[in-house]
């Protein structure tokens, strides 16, 4: 890039576009949660349906927002609208996550590179580059219509015919002209006009496990996710805007924009002293902002943005965004399951939801960490209660427990929405691994004689006990390595964990009782990108966020369960 953040005289310089010449798929299954309830009972998809989570909807079907309901509206306002609708409940995301791993799986298996990422249950980046490449070394430019994409470089009868003269799906801009005369192989167009049709394939493949998408194909992360937004249900829209995307860009709201959140666009709006919805357009051509101006706004002080911020949102409002599609992962960094209420006042009442939190937790586990656990027949089931087979891809060695207090709406103003979260972490016990004791079982053990200890020691007095959140997490995942025998692998695993054990730290044993039922409210955090950590040099740590050398990583975990005083801090 040609600008200098700390010089105010460059503060105006247009962001030079890189030669771009990624292909990028962003699948983006249309209202999921629906989706799957209507799956499991096909007399709901020609009924308004929403799906309830407390009190409010977490999404509908497209039927019942042609009646005025949307996703995020109360249960309320949605029956006044619409008195037929009907309620499913989706306290429970086990089903869905389920769903979106087999929907993940497929769409990974057909990835060369393996640059597949999933945003959300129903969300997933494919960085397609090679097997695009690959086919237009391939392509006879004398016989486009009878065109055939490869999709495997073993196998070339593993494929389909499609034809090469047009895109497939919507296109922006919708006048475009192209000179076909004077594409070569390697041009913007032709690439991301292969991408349009691999992009349908794999749409037509994910609806052959019963789910739409709608998909959006360009050359990087936030312009493709902003053109799948443009043609919504079941469609796709291929961006190809070959020498700047910003006409596509400047007539969307700002809050549009990911990696643009509420507090930027606060910040903005006090810049540019404005009370109306800003636009891109509105603020890429004001001359109040630049990469300069933005840095001071967002990083400076009392802007708590990270250092920079100003530069990183003036490229996105040019629609230019380096960020690469993550590689996949067969086993995940960590697993947590989180619930908000408004106020628990009673242990018994931490106690019911630790329970129920934890039960979700290990059923979680046995689904994403058991190799040999089916999880997809059929599509919306009852979550197990006991597995009893498969072998453990990989063992969390740690678990963590947040929690924090409630705020009410009339304190909004006073808390930021994470005010009061803290934080601990301990060993993870080995009983959990267990697979011959149902998990209803064993959370009971857990909560009995880890969780609620954590939880005295992180709420000391019980007088001002008001809990707003709970959540529990294993991560510091311990691979099993390849091995002819599984006895090896458990072996493995049970010498460790024998060591930990002695080294474990110890808790009093407090009896919690009771039950009460979780309640409430959702985070409207800033969206950005979450990039996978470059662990080649060191492990960064979950809790103190240290990048840590790999021989050094079992000591710091160490460190971390002597100091039994220590809390992680807000937002770690």
């Amino acid at each position: 890039m040609d600008m200098d953040m700390d010089n105010p005289d460059s503060k105006r310089k247009a962001p030079r576009r890189k030669g771009d010449d990624r292909v990028i798929l962003h699948f983006d299954l249309d209202c999921f949660y629906a989706q799957c309830i209507e799956n499991a009972n096909p007399h709901l998809k020609s009924v308004p349906l929403g799906i309830k989570q407390k009190s409010i909807l977490a999404t509908c079907n497209y039927v019942a927002r042609k009646h005025g309901v949307k996703k995020l509206m109360g249960i309320q306002e949605a029956k006044r609208l619409c008195p037929d609708l009907v309620l499913a409940d989706g306290e429970d995301l086990s089903p869905f996550r389920d769903v979106s791993k087999q929907i993940y799986s497929l769409l990974k298996s057909y990835s060369w590179n393996g640059r597949v990422e999933r945003l959300g249950l129903d969300e997933v980046f494919l960085d397609v580059t090679d097997v695009v490449a690959y086919n237009l070394g391939l392509v006879n430019h004398h016989c486009l219509e009878e065109s055939w994409f490869c999709l495997s470089r073993e196998d070339p009868e593993r494929g389909f015919a499609f034809d090469a003269r047009e895109v497939k799906g919507c296109v922006w801009p919708p006048d475009l002209v192209s000179d076909r005369e004077n594409e070569g192989t390697d041009s913007l167009r032709l690439r991301l006009l292969f991408g349009s049709h691999l992009a349908f394939y794999l749409r037509q493949q994910v609806e052959g496990l019963g789910y739409t998408s709608a998909c959006g194909i360009s050359t990087n992360k936030l312009l493709a996710k902003l053109a799948g937004d443009r043609n919504k249900p079941r469609n796709q829209t291929t961006l190809l805007s070959s020498h700047s995307p910003v006409p596509f860009l400047d007539p969307l709201p700002l809050r549009k924009i990911p990696g643009i959140g509420g507090k930027t666009i606060t910040a903005m709006k006090s810049l540019l002293k404005t009370d109306d919805d800003l636009t891109v357009h509105n603020a890429r051509t004001n001359p109040a902002v630049s990469p300069f101006a933005l840095e001071r706004l967002l990083a400076g002080s009392g802007g708590g943005g990270e250092k920079g911020i100003g530069r990183k949102v003036w490229l996105l409002l040019h629609g230019i965004d380096g960020s690469e599609v993550t590689l996949a992962r067969d086993v995940p960094r960590q697993i947590g399951i989180e619930d908000t209420y408004r106020g628990l006042t009673q242990l018994s009442q931490v106690r019911a939801g630790l329970v129920q939190i934890a039960t979700s937790l290990l059923r979680r586990m046995h689904v994403d960490l058991l190799n040999d656990f089916d999880a997809v027949t059929p599509p919306i089931s009852p979550a197990p209660t006991s597995v009893g087979k498969g072998r453990w891809l990989a063992q969390p060695k740690t678990l963590r427990l947040t929690t924090r207090p409630y705020h009410p709406p009339s304190e909004w103003d006073k808390f930021e929405y994470n005010h009061g979260r803290v934080s601990k972490s301990v060993a993870l016990p080995r009983f959990v691994f267990d697979l011959n004791i149902e998990p209803e079982s064993i959370a009971e053990r857990l909560v009995e004689g880890t969780l609620m200890p954590l939880f005295h020691s992180l709420n000391p007095d019980k007088s001002k006990l008001c809990i707003g959140l709970l959540n529990v997490c294993v991560t510091n995942m311990d691979r099993a390595k390849e091995s002819s025998r599984e006895g090896d692998i458990m072996a493995a695993f049970q010498r460790q964990r024998e060591v930990e054990e002695i080294r474990g730290v110890a808790f009093a044993d407090e009896p919690p009782d009771g039950e009460e039922k979780a309640e409430d409210t959702s985070d409207d955090t800033e969206v950005e990108w979450v990039e996978e950590e470059d662990e080649q040099d060191g492990v960064r740590c979950r809790l103190c966020g240290c990048v840590i050398p790999v021989f050094a990583v079992e000591a710091h975990g160490r460190w971390h369960e002597l100091d039994e005083g220590w809390v992680e801090p807000q937002g770690g």
